[in-house]
């Protein structure tokens, strides 16, 4: 997004004032609570669930800014008798919001790939790594009801992992304590090999967020759809010519260019592509999943969740 940020690329035929906002979740609520924007960056789930709704003030483009594996955003209790995936049932696991893509994406890998029962889970809700709840979310209703209970106490979820109240935790951030206390661990301690392998075999890299236009807006200037793809897809090109660029490493990664080899091994060079197509098993795979948690009703064609992005 940075040539967007600086100018160097801007869409035709729109006076664009790029607002950066680092945290998602206060922009998602932004968005859904008082949609202050007449374009931002937005949880694919929380527009899929007002797509499904028919009740949807944005339409959507297939720009997708952020998208993250999962393996390694399980954390649990090593004294919680946790040996492998299976062994969550029956447990208290904390999560920052049940309805938030990362968790989505993280128990349908759980489910679909380890057999998890997710009924016999016992979620609950609330921030990781501070006392109260994750953000202010504008949520939607579930289809059918699923136990979960808010945190109300005055300590986090990771405060709470540590004291053995909850047995692990999943989310988009993972319980600071990991960091100095040896009780707190990965549930895949080799996430990178096995995340590696589950999109070699599956071809799903999780999306996060998608782009959202007020739908007031697009139905009285369509060409905005158009002319925002084609300049969120022109800034991607020069983020990744000056990634892969070895004259000078662009980021603070100290094996930046083994993990550009492994781009170009594991993705053929393009890591994050846009459009429909290259991530249809994404998002069929995210359809089955919001089904399965009963944050819709029944599977939409991903086709459908799109405006054309052309002419």
């Amino acid at each position: 997004m940075q040539a967007l940020y600086t100018g160097e690329v801007q869409p035709a035929g729109i006076d664009l004032n790029f607002i950066p906002i680092e945290i998602p979740r206060p922009l998602f609520d932004r968005m859904s609570g008082g949609r202050e924007f007449d374009v931002a960056e937005y949880s694919i789930t929380e527009f899929v669930q007002r797509f499904a709704g028919r009740d949807c003030p944005f339409v959507a483009i297939p720009v997708f800014p952020s998208r993250s594996f999962r393996h390694g955003f399980i954390s649990m209790h090593r004294r919680a008798a946790i040996t492998g995936p299976k062994d969550l049932e029956g447990k208290r696991v904390g999560v920052p919001l049940y309805a938030m893509t990362a968790a989505i994406f993280i128990r349908g890998l759980l489910q679909h790939e380890y057999q998890v029962d997710l009924s016999k889970i016992h979620w609950i809700e609330g921030a990781i790594n501070s006392a109260g709840a994750h953000g202010k979310p504008t949520v939607l209703p579930l289809v059918r009801p699923v136990p979960i209970e808010r945190n109300t106490s005055d300590k986090s979820l990771g405060t709470l992992l540590e004291e053995g109240a909850i047995d692990a935790i999943i989310g988009t951030s993972l319980p600071a304590a990991i960091r100095h206390n040896p009780d707190i661990a990965r549930l895949f301690p080799n996430f990178v090999e096995l995340e590696k392998d589950y999109y070699k075999r599956t071809g799903i890299y999780p999306i996060m967020h998608l782009i959202a236009i007020k739908k007031d807006i697009y139905e009285r200037h369509p060409f905005v759809a158009s002319s925002l793809f084609d300049a969120f897809v022109e800034s991607k090109k020069i983020a990744l010519r000056k990634m892969f660029s070895s004259r000078a490493l662009r980021y603070m990664t100290p094996w930046l260019m083994r993990d550009i080899d492994e781009i170009h091994e594991v993705f053929d060079g393009e890591p994050w592509p846009y459009g429909i197509e290259p991530n249809r098993k994404t998002l069929e795979a995210l359809m089955t999943y919001l089904v399965d948690q009963s944050l819709i009703a029944a599977p939409i064609p991903v086709d459908d969740l799109f405006v054309p992005t052309f002419g």
